[in-house]
């Protein structure tokens, strides 16, 4: 009795041969289908990418310009009123043993700043004066974008160092002797303007002039509205539980204390919240991609049925069709996943070189985007490899 021949084994690389004929004799409908694939990884990499480069850009900040900074202000009285710190809250915060530097700013809302005498009295701009002591660079990392800080000799001239923001809402492109503003009914020469400073940005709407021009000539009281302290690292939280009893012994509860980098810290969680959201929207771009490669394949085996009924005849085996079926949408869905992931890198290389943030794209986002290309390709061509394996070959060739 003869023996039932036995179907050939069809080895991986005659499984990918055979799976990606569909892909070469219809390569329009298949760049399309994996298109729709590669719009959603593309979207995920590049949200995932950018917000990690922006979480490595707020670390080097932070790492750069130090954790160790503490903010004192003047609350409120108890009627609700502006509270005032002793003019000598700066010096007897130094006093404190773990306290490394201090420097102090003090607001003067009287003094209002404008471009030129002719700007109406209404038109501010929101701009603030304050008095600013000669380390405040120092003690807040800040950096400037043109001319020079305030020095001794200055701080008693009207002389002003511009925020970023104030120097744009002036129109003052560079410090030097020609760039004026007007300050309090007084002209002051802009030496300096300042980079955004992270962690004081009230800085940026401001214009700083010297501690003694403030008192002579604008009626600064001398009381500071805010100061900035740096500490020791590893003894922060005892510094700051003495620092408004120290500042204002009177009123302690006048007081508020501050964590500049906690603010950074709590902004990013809020970035990372909002990348949540996108990450969902590039889900449902993905799922949708899915759908097209279910819908493509299910169109190419209405197609090939006359393809899948010749093979049967020569012998091919459900489980053969079945899998050069699912071995096409997979590879529908890798070209998907693999153009997706390149798009992604791109889109968040491009936006990070043009933010100046260092470039990071997660290694765990690409492998589980090209892994969710492949789960959804499995599922999107299941129910056509099925389809296609349970047609006969006389019902498959019948067909015109």
């Amino acid at each position: 009795m003869t023996a039932p021949l036995a179907a050939a084994r069809m080895r991986p690389r005659d499984v990918m041969r055979v799976g990606a004929v569909g892909l070469r004799t219809r390569p329009m409908r298949a760049f399309l289908s994996a298109l729709g694939i590669a719009i959603g990884i593309a979207a995920m990499i590049g949200v995932v990418g950018i917000s990690s480069s922006s979480g490595a850009e707020l670390d080097r900040q932070l790492s750069a310009l130090g954790t160790n900074l503490l903010t004192v202000s003047s609350g409120q009285t108890i009627l609700g009123e502006e509270a005032k710190m002793p003019v000598d809250a700066e010096a007897m915060i130094e006093r404190i043993g773990p306290v490394q530097a201090v420097s102090a700013i003090g607001e003067i809302p009287q003094a209002k700043v404008y471009r030129s005498e002719q700007i109406a009295a209404a038109q501010t701009g929101g701009l603030t004066t304050y008095a600013v002591r000669l380390d405040l660079p120092e003690v807040l990392g800040a950096t400037l974008r043109s001319g020079t800080w305030l020095n001794a000799a200055t701080q008693t001239y009207p002389a002003v160092v511009l925020g970023a923001t104030t120097a744009e809402r002036l129109g003052v492109s560079a410090a030097g002797p020609d760039a004026q503003v007007v300050i309090g009914g007084e002209r002051f020469t802009v030496v300096g303007i300042l980079e955004p400073v992270a962690l004081a940005s009230d800085l940026d709407t401001g214009a700083l002039v010297g501690w003694p021009i403030a008192e002579d000539v604008l009626d600064y009281d001398g009381h500071p509205t805010t100061l900035y302290t740096r500490a020791d690292e590893t003894r922060m939280e005892a510094v700051r539980s003495v620092l408004a009893g120290t500042a204002n012994p009177e009123a302690s509860n006048e007081v508020d204390i501050s964590r500049p980098s906690d603010a950074l810290a709590a902004k990013q969680a809020t970035e990372q919240a909002f990348t949540g959201l996108l990450l969902g929207v590039g889900a449902v771009a993905l799922i949708v991609g899915g759908v097209g490669v279910a819908n493509t394949m299910v169109i190419s085996v209405l197609e090939r049925r006359s393809e899948i009924g010749l093979r049967r005849s020569l012998g091919a085996t459900r489980g053969q069709i079945r899998t050069q079926f699912l071995a096409e949408s997979l590879l529908l869905s890798a070209m998907g996943g693999a153009g997706g992931v390149c798009i992604g890198a791109v889109v968040t290389t491009g936006y990070a070189v043009y933010k100046g943030w260092p470039t990071i794209i997660p290694a765990e986002a690409t492998a589980g985007g090209l892994a969710a290309t492949l789960l959804i390709g499995a599922v999107a061509g299941l129910y056509p490899a099925i389809r296609a394996s349970r047609l006969s070959p006389t019902e498959a060739l019948a067909t015109p």
